[in-house]
């Protein structure tokens, strides 16, 4: 045994390059096999990186010899079917967010990954930026004394056409899942699950939510006021208020790598703390050292977590009124 974890890629997109790169700088990791519907876009991303193998339909992946995991980088409608396609076949998942279209669509790939005692994770990279550590680490000792309540935003002028991906209600587009997962995320990891949802969304249009706007309400009168948009650039900074002082992820807060904490007695630090590669780097190393220890989900980043996640993204499209075709289950659960 050479003691590399051999990866595959299904959809060589955007991300997958990024993650591709990263990859690269990951020790002990290396981009094995990648798959696409197109061949031809196989081969050139695997020539780009070093895989060995090229393949030109996600079900081939199944069959590839000496795959260890696979990172599922499809679209948000897609990572269902892609992550049920692993799973039976016990390959190890590494999905991106968000998990599925919905919580119905997340359980059925918990009970997947446990019935075939095989390791999935969400890619939800922010968990295992360093700086994001860091801020759980410190609120966790009490640095800012009792969490008392957190803003947060993420907004980014998307300059695409209409038809892109990020304008199609059918492809999962629009705020909430592509950006508004971060800041609904970070309140959940730094707060808990809330007591009481309120959302409300502002449609485009084709359609998509456009931008939303999130208000929690947690058990000991916790608070978080959270937004998203795909139409305005905003600070994507997240502030957390405690009875000692404050503590900001500096933007963008979901790769964060500074961190000002401000005590209300006037102490104040900076802490600088760079990721490596892309950011995509530590949840590698990160799912490389539960496969090393034989786990089949992550400590830091577990099952639960990411279906108590998709609960509350359901939670803010029923009260906002978010859909997407076909995906409307949510409306009977």
């Amino acid at each position: 045994m050479d003691n590399i974890l051999h990866w595959g890629i299904i959809a060589p997109g955007r991300i997958a390059h990024k993650f591709a790169q990263d990859l690269q700088l990951a020790e002990g990791n290396r981009l094995h096999a990648v798959a696409s519907r197109s061949l031809q876009r196989a081969q050139d991303f695997a020539a780009q990186y070093g895989a060995r193998h090229a393949l030109g339909s996600y079900e081939e992946m199944t069959g590839c010899p000496g795959l260890d995991v696979v990172y599922v980088a499809s679209p948000h409608t897609s990572h269902l079917e892609h992550t049920l396609l692993c799973l039976k076949n016990k390959i190890p998942v590494l999905c991106e967010k968000p998990l599925a279209m919905n919580a119905r669509q997340v359980r059925q790939m918990i009970a997947a990954a446990r019935a075939n005692e095989t390791f999935l994770m969400e890619a939800l990279w922010t968990r295992f930026i360093p700086a994001f550590e860091k801020a759980l680490e410190m609120v966790q000792e009490g640095v800012i004394g009792r969490l008392k309540s957190m803003r947060a935003d993420f907004g980014f002028k998307a300059n695409f056409p209409p038809e892109h991906r990020l304008f199609n209600r059918a492809l999962g587009g629009g705020a909430l899942l592509d950006v508004g997962i971060y800041p609904v995320f970070a309140a959940l990891a730094f707060l808990g699950k809330p007591a009481t949802v309120k959302a409300l969304a502002i449609f485009g249009k084709t359609g998509v939510d456009e931008s939303c706007g999130m208000l929690f309400h947690f058990p000991g009168n916790g608070l978080a006021i959270l937004d998203a948009s795909i139409v305005v650039q905003t600070e994507t900074v997240a502030v957390l208020y405690g009875e000692k002082g404050t503590l900001q992820l500096n933007g963008r807060f979901h790769e964060p790598q500074d961190l000002t904490l401000t005590l209300y007695d006037g102490n104040s630090r900076h802490l600088r703390m760079p990721f490596t590669g892309n950011g995509y780097y530590h949840e590698i190393m990160a799912v490389a050292e539960c496969l090393k220890r034989g786990k089949k989900e992550s400590e830091k980043m577990p099952l639960d977590f990411s279906l108590q996640l998709m609960e509350l993204l359901d939670d803010i499209r029923r009260m906002a009124g978010i859909t997407y075709p076909g995906m409307d289950e949510i409306a009977e659960l």
